[in-house]
């Protein structure tokens, strides 16, 4: 082979990375956004070092129709099959957690609803609506946090409705 074809293999294998280094999932396909449209993020997934830290576990939501804010009462639904576990008050919020199987679980806030520990919702149910920020609210105006566990770690949910991965470019030839 002549080494002019030789350099882009080359160049593509190193841009690729060493084979066992990690790449994220691609976004699961049958999830779908909390929000609709398709909401603005307005802060993003921080996970702290350490379990016992402050850090953003999840992220929070907005809408652009709405200056990138929610408004209260606007619907949020679920984003993919489950169960809801718990439905209730954390602190000063009202929170709507759901489980999707797999290890999977999502939490909503500030978040009201009807619904109750082991009623099954479909994704796209209405699961409640957007409650108004309390005084320990860390979105300017209102916003949905939605966090997302897989087991006890918590995982970015942006990745389960979209693709995270990093663009590679290859050359043409």
């Amino acid at each position: 082979m002549a080494i002019t074809k030789l350099i882009p293999l080359v160049l593509a294998a190193l841009l690729a990375g060493p084979i066992d280094a990690p790449t994220p999932a691609p976004a699961q396909q049958h999830w779908a956004w909390p929000l609709s449209p398709k909401p603005s993020v307005r802060r993003t997934f921080d996970p702290p070092d350490k379990p016992w830290l402050s850090g953003h576990r999840g992220v929070d939501l907005g809408a652009e129709h709405d200056g990138g804010l929610v408004t209260t009462g606007a619907a949020v639904t679920s984003p993919a099959d489950g169960v809801v576990t718990f439905a209730g008050v954390v602190v000063d919020r009202p929170v709507l957690t759901i489980d999707h199987g797999g290890g999977l679980r999502s939490s909503f806030e500030p978040v009201t609803s009807e619904l109750k520990p082991g009623d099954h919702v479909a994704k796209g149910d209405t699961i409640g609506t957007v409650a108004a920020a309390s005084g320990s609210g860390h979105c300017p105006g209102t916003c949905l946090h939605w966090g997302v566990r897989r087991g006890e770690e918590y995982i970015n949910p942006l990745g389960l409705v979209q693709d995270l991965r990093p663009s590679i470019l290859l050359p043409l030839d």
